[in-house]
Order: structure tokens, then sequence, then C-alpha cells
């Protein structure tokens, strides 16, 4: 990543680990870091034009932070139309923020019933801990979406 990306993400990172250093619980270390992402929450900018390239098999995945700790990371998912996640959980929180297009989220019980459905537009931010982290996530747009998940 070039120093002009990474300066786009230094008032992100620096509230995460100011965050992530208070070693509280997992629901509210979730809600603080939605906060930071809220605050800080670049532009598809952040990529380079490469990087907002879509790739017709599948979603994208690019590392912009890992922590030298190992405490988060912060990744970029780039999304063409229609593109979609297997149903999966987390081990861990995470919170994510689309910075362009429309993601739709599918929420599933552990018995993969439907739970219930939402849109997130740019600006959106959400996350969630485990237990109750079961979704699948797709590119419901006619654009190119992109998400910063942490």
């Amino acid at each position: 990543m070039t120093a002009t990306l990474t300066a786009q993400l230094d008032d992100l990172l620096a509230g995460l680990r100011a965050t992530i250093s208070s070693r509280t619980d997992d629901g509210r270390i979730t809600r603080l870091v939605a906060d930071q992402l809220r605050k800080h929450l670049p532009g598809p900018d952040v990529l380079t034009p490469a990087q907002r390239e879509g790739d017709p098999e599948h979603y994208r995945s690019h590392r912009l932070h890992a922590e030298a700790d190992g405490s988060f990371s912060v990744v970029a998912l780039v999304w063409l139309p229609g593109q979609a996640t297997r149903i999966h959980d987390h081990i861990s929180w995470c919170v994510f923020g689309v910075i362009q297009g429309v993601e739709h989220e599918e929420l599933f019980d552990e018995q993969l019933n439907p739970l219930g459905e939402n849109d997130n537009y740019p600006g959106d931010v959400s996350g969630f801990a485990p237990p109750g982290d079961i979704h699948r996530v797709r590119n419901v747009g006619n654009t190119t979406a992109i998400s910063l998940h942490v």
C-alpha cells in the first residue's frame, strides 16, 4: 500500500488501537470499534484503482492493515453485482462499513433458519460478536460494492 493510502487510515488505526487496548468484552469492543469506523470511514479512494476492480469469479479481499500484535486487521472487500459469501459465522467480533454500493445481509439462527435481512449503504456501519453472528452477505446493486472490515 502506498504512503498516501496508509495516511488515509492513520486516524482510524489510532482510534482502533486505543479502543481495542481496553480489553473489554466482545460486545462492548464491537460497539466501540463501530464508533471509530463511523468516525473515520474513508471513501473508496482508500484503495488503488486496481484494488477497486472486481473479479468476475468471486469477491476480492485486500488486507489494508494487520496490527503487529494480532489484535485486529483492516480488510477491504470488493464485490461485483450478484456476488455473495456463503452462510458463515465468525470466531471473533467483526465490524464493517460500506464505502461504495449496496450490501445485503441475511441473518440466520444456529439451525440456519432466517432471522432477518438488512441492506447496508455507503456510510452504514454495523458489527457483531459471537454468538448470533451467522450471516450471508451479497452485492444487490448494479455497481461494484466495497466495504471495510475490522
